[in-house]
């Protein structure tokens, strides 16, 4: 008897001590923002951490890294992406953690205004330098660790990627080059279990603008140009929530899209739409091989057959 006594206490005691000791929660999703100090990339880094994930959000300056410090879940980072070594820092401060990397978001951009032959040089380097190499040196920089969690890779273009505005010659190449980085890099990583997305915003409120005005300064030939300083007040356009929930999105899906276009009204989807059928049009006419209006019509029907509902 007192054997099968104290065989029932200790399995009450192993009982007690599984209901006292629940298995733990799994360790919130990592992922890393760029230029996350304002605009789109704060959006990005509130609404994430908001849901769960664990934020690494970037930023340049010490007040911006201050702001981002103090939100909940996030855990502030010095990065210039055009440095080396702040990327370097940045990789080592995410090993060092052990908990690992899910997601990039390569957000961080500039702008530069005006026509080409009033550009300097510099300016249009360094709008590459961060719009289209900065993304490169992070994926080159973080892919292993995405690799491991079999993780996703955002890339923030803009509809800008498709449309290119007679002013804004050296932004929109830069964001041309992030359709192409996305395709290529989807392309390599999908066998291992990395998505690629790109998502493309409209016009949102940013401090894009401001920025480039004051690196280019008020005398520079685009702040001259007429009506330019009254546009570079974005606060007229809506918050950037709906890029926000694009991004959340292309993390969460399991079958996420390739391109996600975000816009704030049916005038700019209609122009960035327009677009790509007028360049469609270009690639097929007066060439040997050309398709005739059945043979196009059909190959549209047969993408929309695949088309998923609406994002949002």
């Amino acid at each position: 008897m007192r054997l099968l006594l104290r065989g029932c206490v200790t399995l009450l005691g192993a009982a007690a001590f599984s209901s006292a000791q629940p298995a733990e929660a799994p360790a919130p999703k990592a992922v890393l923002v760029t230029g996350a100090s304002t605009g789109i990339g704060r959006k990005i880094t509130e609404r994430l951490a908001a849901d769960g994930y664990f934020v690494y959000a970037t930023a340049r300056k010490p007040e911006d890294l201050k702001a981002l410090g103090a939100l909940k879940h996030v855990q502030a980072l010095p990065l210039d992406v055009t440095h080396p070594d702040d990327v370097a820092a940045v990789v080592a401060t995410i090993t060092k953690a052990g908990h690992g990397l899910y997601g990039l978001v390569n957000n961080a951009g500039i702008a530069t205004v005006g026509a080409i032959a009033d550009m300097k040089l510099e300016e249009y380097e360094l709008v590459m330098s961060v719009n289209a190499a900065g993304p490169l040196r992070m994926i080159k920089a973080l892919e292993p660790l995405i690799i491991e969690q079999k993780g996703r890779i955002i890339n923030i273009g803009s509809i800008s990627g498709i449309l290119a505005s007679p002013n804004l010659a050296a932004y929109s190449m830069s964001k041309h080059a992030i359709e192409a980085l996305t395709d290529s890099l989807a392309g390599q990583v999908d066998t291992v279990g990395v998505r690629v997305s790109v998502i493309e915003p409209g016009n949102y409120n940013s401090e894009i603008g401001k920025n480039a005005l004051t690196r280019m300064g008020a005398d520079s030939a685009a702040a001259r140009a007429t009506g330019y300083a009254a546009r570079v007040d974005r606060s007229n356009y809506k918050q950037p929530d709906e890029v926000a929930a694009a991004v959340e999105q292309a993390l969460s899906d399991p079958e996420p899209k390739r391109r996600y276009m975000v816009v704030p009204n049916q005038e700019e989807a209609e122009l960035t739409i327009r677009k790509q059928i007028e360049q469609l049009v270009q690639l097929n006419e007066g060439q040997p091989y050309a398709f005739d209006r059945t043979a196009l019509v059909k190959m549209l029907d047969e993408a929309l057959a695949k088309a998923r509902p609406q994002t949002h």
